[in-house]
């Protein structure tokens, strides 16, 4: 399939596709102190080991899922989980993707308010759902 005829995906595809791996619907009720959809980030490094994402990059937090807590055992206290919408695809510390789109911690975000959005080529056929590396 070339790039003219592969078809272009949607936020609701992408929304049904993760809603399908996580067999619930995603969270639509946004935190109030939580960072604002369509408010601009970059993905920081994790200054305690070499990730999740190898490299800093820009991206925009996707309104598809509202934020939800991280409830992995080693989250920091409020820390609520993000999806990001990347300008450009990245692999991820284990050198899997690339990726357009995952779910991050609040931890590796840093706001840039400042910053103007960047609108590059989408990222080729990535496989449905999502990975949440971050």
């Amino acid at each position: 399939m070339t790039d003219q005829s592969r078809p272009s995906r949607t936020a609701t595809d992408d929304s049904r596709a993760v809603e399908h791996v996580l067999g619930r619907p995603l969270a639509q009720s946004w935190p109030p102190d939580a960072l604002p959809p369509g408010g601009r980030v970059t993905v920081v490094r994790d200054p305690e080991w070499d990730g999740p994402w190898p490299v800093e990059f820009l991206g925009t937090i996707d309104a598809m899922g509202a934020p939800e807590p991280n409830g992995h055992a080693r989250a920091l206290d409020g820390e609520l989980l993000y999806w990001v919408v990347f300008d450009a695809p990245q692999y991820d510390s284990a050198g899997d993707g690339p990726y357009r789109k995952a779910q991050i911690r609040g931890r590796h975000l840093r706001p840039e308010p400042d910053a103007e959005p960047t609108h590059s080529a989408p990222c080729p056929d990535p496989a449905p759902g999502a990975r949440r590396p971050g």
